[in-house]
């Protein structure tokens, strides 16, 4: 009895990943999902496209990352008011960074989000 191996091919769609950068935006819009819809669209086709596992790892990351400093930006708000400085300069990274780093996939390059935390490696 033998097992046949499937292969196939990743196929390039740098716009996929364009796409998948540029998802975290969509709170601006609904107030909620920026970790949601890149996890799903990283999930469905991390085996399809090529780099979109590592990609899609380092958003997600980038996501859950901004979600600990918010964590961490409430008691310091209670605390001494330091935590509002926090919330702006986490609101400012969490919409330019998502920008610039769909620049650079579409550009080839494979991006990387500052002071990420490794959660899924």
């Amino acid at each position: 009895m033998s097992i046949k191996k499937q292969s196939y091919t990743m196929k390039e769609d740098r716009q996929l990943i364009v796409v998948t950068h540029l998802s975290q935006l969509v709170t601006l819009v609904l107030g909620f999902g920026s970790l949601l819809l890149p996890l799903i669209l990283w999930l469905t086709n991390k085996d399809k496209i090529y780099q979109m596992d590592i990609q899609g790892k380092r958003i997600v990351n980038f996501q859950l990352s901004l979600i600990v400093y918010c964590l961490i930006c409430v008691p310091l708000t209670l605390l001494c008011g330091l935590g509002l400085i926090g919330f702006i300069v986490l609101g400012i990274v969490s919409i330019v960074f998502p920008i610039i780093n769909a620049v650079k996939a579409n550009n080839g390059e494979i991006p990387t989000y500052p002071f990420s935390l490794n959660f899924i490696s």
